[in-house]
Formats: structure tokens, sequence, C-alpha cells
């Protein structure tokens, strides 16, 4: 079932390299799809989702078992990665996922493809659309501007102690030419009713400066 369309002794014919490529196509547009269901996406992530296993399978069929060929398509995909913005962990496993399916059509195992498509297509939708992996604590990100003279060491300890389930400093910013510290904290409400009131508390000990709560950015990964 899982043979090559391509023949060893005849090689690449034009019906083949069309065949794959526009399968390579669908099965990319499959996947960005797939994708796209969970509905946090970007424009150009998409469209390179679709064309990314189109562009891999062209470049592995003209490398063909070149040696050196081979080398110069590593270093140009090197040079890509670096150039690029970073990436969350689910974007990076479907950039490979898109890859591998470019890989495969380009060696001509068409129906391995579409095999392989289909069943990590499944596998993203379901896991997308359920609670698996979601953390159970309530995690939030705060960011407290403070004036210098503030010693930001203590200064709001007894309200974490009040408001705070769980808090942990992060970082630690000057900003306003060194006149101003930003604090950053993870940190766990024991009650999620209570925000306004941490907030208005935080205010009055920070000078009614710049207090932001909100849930973690999904693109900075735990390593």
């Amino acid at each position: 079932m899982f043979t090559s369309i391509i023949d060893s002794t005849n090689g690449m014919t034009i019906s083949n390299v069309v065949l794959l490529t526009v399968c390579s196509i669908i099965f990319g547009l499959l996947l960005s799809v797939t994708y796209m269901s969970k509905g946090k996406y970007t424009k150009s992530f998409a469209i390179t989702l679709v064309i990314l296993p189109a562009v891999v399978q062209i470049v592995i069929m003209m490398v063909n078992g070149s040696v050196g060929t081979g080398v110069a398509i590593a270093g140009a995909f090197g040079l890509v990665r670096f150039r690029s913005q970073p990436a969350n962990a689910k974007e990076i496993s479907v950039i490979f996922l898109a890859m591998a399916i470019g890989l495969t059509n380009a060696m001509g195992y068409l129906t391995y493809a579409l095999f392989a498509t289909i069943v990590f297509c499944i596998l993203l939708f379901v896991l997308d659309h359920s609670r698996f992996g979601e953390t159970k604590q309530r995690i939030r990100e705060i960011k407290i501007t403070i004036p210098e003279s503030l010693d930001y060491t203590n200064v709001f300890d007894d309200l974490f102690a009040e408001y705070l389930k769980t808090v942990s400093l992060e970082r630690v910013k000057t900003t306003n030419m060194g006149s101003m510290f930003e604090l950053t904290y993870m940190a766990e409400f024991a009650s999620e009713t209570r925000q306004k009131e941490f907030i208005d508390a935080v205010r009055c000990r920070n000078g009614n400066l710049t207090v932001l709560v909100a849930r973690p950015m999904e693109n900075v990964e735990m390593i």
C-alpha cells in the first residue's frame, strides 16, 4: 500500500511531479485549516502551512541524491531559521509536520503522506479542542510600575498575602530613564472576584502608577 509512485528506472515524469505538487498543496491546505480551527493564528502563518509541503517537495526533488546540493539546501534552511520570529512549541511542531509531508511526497509515497496528514490533523484537532495539557491553576501576569525611591523587595508583601494565593517575582526592569521600576510577577489570585480590590490597593501603594493584570502570553514557553 505504502509504495512510491516514482519509477526508479524512468525517474520523475511531468505527470508525477504535477500530481505530487497538487497533493502537497492539498495536504498543506488541510493542515492549515485544522490549525486555524482553534481560532488563534496569523494569516501569514496559515499561508505558510499551505505552501510549505510543496516547497519542501520541490527542493528534495531537485537535490535527488546530490551531496553538494543537499548541503547548500541545508544552509539555506538554516538562514531561514535565524531570520524567523520565535514561535511557540505548537507552531514549531506543525512546521515540522508540514516539512515531513513535503518530504514524503517528494519520495513518491503519496498514500503514506495522505495517511500521515489525516492522522495528525485529527490528532491536532482533538488535542486543540480538549482540555489536555491545560494548567489547573489560574496563573496571571502582574506588572506593577513603582518609583525608584520605593523598595520593591517587600513593599507589597502584605497585599500579596491578602489577595494572592501564590506569587513569584519574575523580572525587574527600569523604565522612564531609570526613574521607575517595572516589576513582573506570576501569581494566582486567592479569589478572582477581588482583582479590582487588589489593583486599587496596589495603586495606593505605588502612587497611582500603571498596574497590569493579564494572562501569560501563550508563545512564552517554559523549558
